[in-house]
């Protein structure tokens, strides 16, 4: 079972503590089991004869292992908390670390929200089955079994009344189990489809509202919430009806005890002192196999959520570090690509086909074409972000496939498309790449990226606050704050993928000519839909549908390649291109 491999491999470490927790549990039991004795022994010793020394001594007994019995009570369950607590927390660790370690491919077959609630909802469910097992788990077996003992000990007439009871609550039980299993892992995948409507809503808020779309998306949610109710309200109808059920289950066997017993009292055949010690133990037998389903009931969701948790852990990313990774012998921002295609899984056409080129350190160096040319696939397939269908991408004159990743992205300073900034500080983020960088090297990035100026007038300058995603600044002011994060790490290679699309004209030549005058013998890639952006760039690759169009200077270009010619007549006019 998948829920019991995962257990065992995180509750290792914490072996001594189920030992102290065992032993506690296994003391409370048996002292529990032997209550009802004492109390029968005070009934047929102490009451019926009139006994009070006898009664007294008994009793301070019975008070003292009550006290014993409490005590070690509540120090099982803090050591059931702790355990329980500490082995989700190495769950929940284990699946962000595997998590880390996937590639964009491997995010897009779980995806984000199914992620999410794997590492949230899933190992909750997880560690309340935990809790409650480590306690009602050692408990249950020990008083079922022991107080069936107990139980023939006081009253063997009353034996077939055990055979009774017993097997028709486990038989009712497994019945309800076989029936709501299936119904718990539909519950996680519905609770996977809310997380992905309500994440989508929220982050598109404002598309919503421009498109007056807010009665459609309020009616997907809708749809998606009354999906999860409706399995939810199934199997709360089934524990409905079951533990009513197991009540006139108890409840008979209680009045069973007592009509039988309470003949054989009167007829002389049994003490009554046994007759309650054997009530007593019947009920102590039903009530561990209630403990039994208590944990029963959760052993169906946890187990649905333990095989989402294995899938995540189980699942071995596309792309990994080389078992002997090779370390560049010189760091000179070399970018080569030779022969390169690449295709998107499940895809009958290359994205890319064929590219062949090299990006030399100390020069700027462009990529420019139409709209789903491979202009930001080709950027990817530099920090392996994907692996090439064929040919070799290398970074510092080695095959990136045979660099350690995190080697890799040493070399890398990256300014997505999408600028994305972590809630924090202005300075946290700019210190993203390289915690150790003074304030005077952020206030230099700032003044390349075109940025001191905004966030000097920001209320505490680099100590502004900064929400998630960054969506207390503009767009322009996003893109400028990445590129600096990227400046503060000094890299050699930079990669810009588009990011001065929402600077105005006069921010973005400016910060062109700093970033030439920073960026002096690195290698620098730079991804535009603008020509003005890119035209002085020492070398321009022009891409058309996937493939190299061009290669060279905008001088070059204008006189040899046709689809740079009619980009630039597009945005610049037909005298640009004289």
């Amino acid at each position: 079972m998948v829920l019991i491999g995962l257990l065992v491999r995180f509750l290792r470490r914490y072996v001594r503590q189920i030992s102290v927790l065992v032993v506690l549990l296994v003391g409370q039991t048996i002292g529990n089991l032997y209550l009802p004795n004492l109390n029968a022994d005070i009934i047929n010793q102490g009451v019926v004869v009139g006994n009070l020394h006898y009664i007294l001594r008994t009793g301070e007994w019975m008070l003292s292992l009550t006290l014993l019995i409490g005590l070690a009570s509540v120090v099982a369950v803090y050591w059931a908390s702790r355990v329980a607590m500490g082995a989700g927390a190495d769950i929940r660790q284990a699946v962000f670390t595997s998590v880390q370690r996937f590639s964009a491919r491997d995010m897009n077959s779980f995806g984000t929200a199914s992620l999410i609630t794997r590492n949230t909802n899933d190992i909750q469910q997880i560690q309340i089955f935990l809790q409650m097992a480590l306690t009602m788990m050692v408990i249950a077996p020990i008083m079922c079994f022991g107080g069936i003992v107990m139980a023939l000990h006081e009253g063997a007439q009353l034996s077939t009344l055990l055979l009774v009871a017993v097997p028709v609550m486990a038989i009712f039980i497994s019945v309800v189990m076989v029936k709501v299993i299936p119904k718990f892992r539909s519950m996680q995948t519905r609770i996977d489809r809310i997380n992905e409507v309500l994440r989508e809503q929220i982050t598109g808020v404002r598309v919503i509202r421009a498109f007056v779309r807010d009665d459609f998306e309020a009616d997907r949610f809708d749809h998606a919430n009354v999906s999860l109710t409706d399995t939810a309200l199934s199997v709360n109808r089934t524990f409905a009806l079951m533990m009513p059920a197991m009540m006139v289950i108890l409840n008979l066997s209680s009045v069973a005890v007592i009509w039988f017993g309470g003949r054989l009292v009167s007829e002389g055949s049994m003490p009554i002192g046994n007759l309650t010690a054997f009530l007593t133990y019947i009920l102590q037998i039903l009530l561990s196999v209630m403990m039994a389903v208590m944990v029963a009931i959760l052993v169906p969701r946890a187990a649905a959520s333990a095989e989402r948790v294995m899938q995540v852990l189980e699942t071995t990313p596309v792309i990994e570090d080389p078992r002997s990774p090779v370390t560049p012998r010189d760091l000179n921002g070399r970018v080569r690509f030779n022969g390169v295609s690449f295709s998107y899984p499940g895809s009958e056409r290359a994205v890319l086909e064929g590219l062949t080129f090299t990006f030399e350190p100390g020069a700027t160096n462009a990529i420019i074409g139409g709209t789903g040319s491979g202009k930001t696939t080709l950027l990817n397939l530099i920090p392996r972000f994907f692996d090439t269908s064929s040919g070799v991408v290398s970074v510092n004159d080695v095959d990136v496939r045979d660099q350690a990743r995190d080697d890799l992205w040493h070399s890398l300073g990256i300014v997505p498309q999408s600028a994305y900034l972590f809630s924090g500080t202005v300075a946290s983020n700019l210190r993203f790449g390289r915690a150790q960088a003074s304030n005077e090297e952020l206030w230099r990035a700032l003044k390349v990226a075109q940025a001191s100026e905004f966030v000097s007038q920001m209320p505490g300058a680099l100590d502004a606050p900064i929400d998630q995603g960054g969506t207390n600044v503009s767009g322009g002011q996003r893109q400028r704050l990445a590129i600096a994060r990227a400046l503060v790490k000094r890299p050699n290679v930079y990669l810009f993928d588009d990011c001065f699309s929402a600077l105005d004209a006069a921010t973005d030549a400016r910060l062109r000519e700093a970033l030439a005058t920073e960026t002096q013998g690195a290698t620098v890639v730079i991804v535009a839909q603008r020509v003005s952006t890119i035209m002085h760039a020492d070398q321009i690759v022009v891409l058309d549908d996937g493939r190299i169009a061009g290669i060279g200077s905008h001088g070059e270009l204008l006189e040899s390649c046709v689809a740079y010619r009619e980009i630039v007549v597009s945005q610049l006019g037909e005298d640009a291109a004289r």
